[in-house]
């Protein structure tokens, strides 16, 4: 419920089964207080907390987050370990809390280059939850779009598949996202309108909500009006309303 013009207005929230977060403006947010960039991803990583509690207790069943790129290597050294310390210090410090509320992690992306130790503890901690069902974390990190692609039909070319058998299907299968359904909610936070090389298969009929918010104050709040705003969407995948309309 919402006031717009003088009025109340009432809206019916549909909880999206799958959301997925671009968690962007982290450094953005730094700068604007004189802090260094480092400053506003522990901000951001420390902010992740609270956006998973409501999560779970909205009911979402799915959420991805977008951690850190493959993009990402190009930025500064000391950035880039520092975002590498940052996960491992959440690891150490939320994982009791997240195995203790019913969350599943999981990876999305490639260990390929991550320091031995962060390896380690990223697959414990997707060892020790495997078998919570609340809400499915999903981090995408070291991860890009593009190389999720390549990497998929690698795979289905050394299984010998052959071309007449691939199909999306198929190809869903072979991703990292495989058994999981799409995200129904794509949030990108700081206001930036691009996708930056995230789900581009899976985002294929997403529905889109940009916030000029920064990371580390999208809060709950925030949250509860991206869902209101993809309330009032009508999801056609391709048909026309009337299509879509229940008969009477």
């Amino acid at each position: 419920m919402r006031q717009q013009n003088g009025q109340v207005a009432e809206i019916t929230l549909r909880i999206p089964t799958h959301i997925a977060i671009i968690m962007d403006g982290n450094g953005r947010w730094a700068k604007a207080r004189g802090l260094p960039r480092l400053a506003g991803h522990r901000a951001g990583t420390e902010n992740l907390r609270r956006v998973i509690e409501a999560c779970a207790d909205l009911g979402v069943r799915i959420l991805t987050i977008y951690a850190f790129s493959t993009e990402n290597w190009r930025r500064p050294p000391e950035e880039v370990y520092g975002l590498f310390g940052l996960l491992e210090q959440m690891i150490d410090r939320e994982l009791d809390n997240l195995d203790r509320n019913g969350v599943q992690i999981r990876h999305l992306g490639s260990l390929e280059g991550v320091p031995e130790r962060l390896q380690r503890k990223i697959r414990m901690a997707i060892e020790r939850t495997k078998g919570n069902s609340r809400l499915i974390l999903c981090v995408a990190f070291n991860y890009g779009g593009r190389q999720e692609i390549v990497e998929a039909v690698r795979r289905i070319i050394a299984d010998g598949v052959p071309p007449e058998a691939v199909n999306e299907e198929l190809i869903s299968r072979y991703l990292y996202t495989a058994g999981l359904p799409d995200p129904d909610l794509i949030i990108r936070t700081s206001g930036e309108m691009r996708l930056s090389n995230f789900l581009l298969w899976q985002a294929a009929y997403a529905e889109f909500y940009v916030t000029p918010v920064y990371w580390p104050d999208f809060d709950r709040e925030e949250l509860l009006k991206a869902i209101e705003a993809y309330s009032r969407r009508e999801r056609r995948f391709g048909q026309i309303s009337e299509q879509l309309a229940p008969p009477g």
